[in-house]
């Protein structure tokens, strides 16, 4: 079947939508905080009121909408659905093709500050010979790549899906990849399974078990990673199972409160960003909520759920198994000078 064309896209939330959103910021039924260390339980419920009181009566929607808009989006109907994507060409002599992928509870907008540098390295002192096309899609299943009701992609599909999409409808036959998070096990795919179409991957979350049997004599060092790595199995993975078993369950609070989605997103930029416990030292009130914004306004946090434990364990076996090649892929880092 021949590619689709792709179809200009911007970001343009309906007034009524932010309307309902305001009202239900005035009436939200707070819970107690316990009489334990902030933080400690989950979300603080001291920093969310001061975010909310933020969301409902400063927060600048249109602003931020704005800044979504300034860059290149598109859609393109693949694999049955609709896929977003931002495409900003380079401004060098000969850009490389570089598709970035996301993770939850991300969004394409995590990049909104990297995609200037990449595309345009002389403007921050880089040289232009570096400049990369960025294709940034969001995931199947995640904000502008949802609509109520459409199939469920695991990783394999949507690595498959992205590949479609660089060399049949954007026509890069080889391109390089990145990613983080679930796009750091979207990229693994790509580099397993279509190794020939890319230059090389770089990933900031390695798609591996990680068995603390192996460590025979553990060093100071891997002893150190040991207690790591016990403290978030016990304390960090809990809502894996939750969204990986009932997705659908969860779905309804966090469709229903805007509030509720916030603390749930919230929590996981707080812990998984290096911000010493202050998560506002790393990310802007208004980036937190443009983020949380873009899963309220599309109601794709329940689709974006969906995509946990089920699809993170199935992998693992078929990684290592079927049409892949024993060679591994070439991986790169790629830097953009500042």
């Amino acid at each position: 079947m021949p590619a689709s064309v792709p179809l200009p896209f911007r970001v343009n939330v309906p007034q009524s939508v932010l309307d309902d959103l305001r009202a239900r910021l005035a009436r939200v039924r707070w819970p107690d905080e316990p009489p334990l260390e902030p933080w400690s339980t989950g979300t603080s419920v001291e920093y969310m009121k001061t975010l909310i009181d933020y969301w409902r009566d400063r927060f600048d929607w249109r602003a931020q909408e704005a800044k979504l808009n300034a860059f290149a989006q598109f859609t393109v109907a693949l694999e049955g659905i609709d896929v977003h994507f931002i495409h900003e060409q380079g401004k060098g002599p000969k850009p490389i093709p570089l598709l970035l992928s996301h993770g939850w509870p991300g969004s394409v907008f995590e990049f909104h500050k990297i995609i200037p540098m990449l595309t345009d390295p002389a403007r921050f002192g880089g040289d232009p010979a570096d400049a990369f096309t960025v294709v940034a899609p969001s995931l199947p299943g995640y904000v502008f790549s949802f609509r109520p009701g459409q199939q469920r992609f695991s990783v394999e599909r949507i690595a498959d899906t992205f590949a479609r999409l660089m060399t049949e409808v954007l026509g890069y036959p080889r391109f390089a990849a990145q990613g983080g998070d679930w796009g750091g096990f979207v990229t693994s795919r790509l580099g397993l399974m279509h190794r020939s179409l890319l230059y090389g991957i770089h990933v900031n979350l390695l798609a591996v078990r990680r068995d603390p049997k192996m460590l025979q004599n553990p060093s100071a060092e891997e002893k150190s990673f040991l207690e790591q790595l016990n403290h978030w199995l016990k304390e960090e993975t809990g809502y894996q199972w939750i969204q990986g078993t009932r997705p659908q369950t969860l779905a309804f609070g966090l469709s229903d409160s805007p509030v509720g989605l916030a603390a749930w997103i919230i929590e996981k930029f707080r812990a998984w960003s290096d911000c010493s416990g202050d998560v506002e030292s790393v990310f802007s009130k208004d980036e937190l909520l443009t983020n949380i914004m873009l899963y309220w306004t599309t109601g794709a946090i329940g689709s974006s759920s969906g995509l946990t434990m089920r699809a993170c364990t199935a992998p693992h076996g078929r990684f290592q198994k079927g049409r892949a090649s024993k060679r591994r892929p070439a991986t790169s880092s790629f830097r953009v000078k500042s």
